[in-house]
């Protein structure tokens, strides 16, 4: 669908980050963009677990105790498993803005599970491309709605219509 302009109508697909809009028709390089975002995601979270054992390791050479570490410990396993159910329910459903804002900080904590919900959701699909495809496809069918409605629309009163 196009106007004289030769510009297309109706709704656009949006973009998903590293993929464009090449989820729409699973096409130029769909798949190897799917399997390099869950290499990368999952290579990312590696080095973060080795990162974070190294600060492990700080922490014992610096004998802070073993409340002190048992906390940090279970403070990243905690904000690792939220930004994971918070991720994981962000490619389903579009997250509230402000919850995204007052959590901020404790998604930074826990990336380690963000990173890991980016992995597991790329093995099957585009992160978020579930979504994007149901609120595109949504769209779509509502702009035909709206195009054929015009279309079938009489024109002119039907009373003033001339006889022959």
């Amino acid at each position: 669908m196009s106007d004289e302009t030769g510009t297309p109508t109706g709704p656009r697909p949006e973009p998903i980050r590293f993929f464009g809009t090449t989820w729409v028709d699973h096409d130029g390089g769909y798949a190897g963009r799917r399997a390099a975002v869950a290499a990368g995601s999952l290579a990312a979270a590696v080095a973060s677990c080795l990162i974070l054992r190294f600060a492990y390791e700080g922490l014992a050479i610096a004998a802070v105790g073993g409340f002190v570490t048992l906390l940090v410990v279970v403070m990243f396993a905690i904000c690792s498993a939220i930004a994971f159910r918070r991720t994981w329910e962000g490619f389903t459903e579009r997250p509230d803005p402000d919850t995204q804002a007052s959590l901020r900080g404790l998604l930074a904590i826990g990336f380690v599970g963000a990173l890991l919900a980016y992995f597991f959701r790329s093995l099957t699909e585009a992160p978020g491309e579930k979504l994007h495809r149901q609120e595109y496809e949504t769209a779509c069918a509502e702009h035909t709605r709206r195009t054929s409605r015009r279309t079938s629309r009489r024109t002119g009163n039907p009373s003033r219509k001339r006889r022959r």
